[in-house]
Parts: C-alpha cells; sequence; structure tokens
C-alpha cells in the first residue's frame, strides 16, 4: 500500500509532539549532541539498527560529538509521511540512553 504525504498541517501537529525537530524544506531533521565521538558512534549504529527494523532510512550524519538525521519518504515522492515521524518518534525514544540532548 502506498505512503501518503501528510498534509502541512498534520505535519505541524506531529511535530508538536516531538521538541528538537523541525522542517526544513520537504525533510524532516533533529541534531544531537552528545558527551563524546564514541557515545555519538554508538547513537549512530542504534539509529542504523532502527532504520533496517522500520525499512526506512535517514541521511545520518555522523560528527565528533554530534549525531543528525534528515529524513523524507522518497517512495512519497520525497514528501513528509508518517514513516518518517515513526522513525523520528524510535530516534526520540533511544537517544536519551546514549545521553544525547
Amino acid at each position: 500500500m502506498p505512503v501518503e504525504p501528510l498534509s502541512q498541517k498534520e505535519i505541524e501537529d506531529r511535530l508538536a509532539e516531538l521538541p528538537g525537530w523541525t522542517l526544513d524544506g520537504d525533510r524532516l531533521t533533529r541534531s544531537y549532541r552528545l558527551g563524546s565521538h564514541f557515545a555519538a558512534t554508538a547513537m549512530v549504529v542504534h539509529v542504523a539498527q532502527v532504520q533496517e527494523e522500520l525499512d526506512h532510512h535517514s541521511d545520518l550524519t555522523l560528527g565528533y560529538n554530534t549525531v543528525s538525521l534528515s529524513v523524507h519518504t522518497h517512495s512519497a515522492g520525497g514528501a513528509v509521511t508518517e514513516k518518517d515521524f515513526e522513525l523520528a518518534r524510535r530516534v526520540e525514544d533511544l537517544a536519551p540512553g546514549h545521553g544525547a540532548h
């Protein structure tokens, strides 16, 4: 079943439930700061595992002590869909365990 793009209102409503996440053009984005490069690397591996479970992948960037994500749904023409918010919620759930803020 195809994934449908969300309306601007639906995106705004869902973003209100995800502090730190923003809409940048046609993508949901979020950056996290961690205590060390090792902690950031561990978080990247954990996010990659979640992405595999969901079969939905973001652009994931590892910095010295930062992790950044940018995601939209290619199969919906590059629009933001519920799949993007599901990934964002899962990342929000795991981030505190890595000391991310």
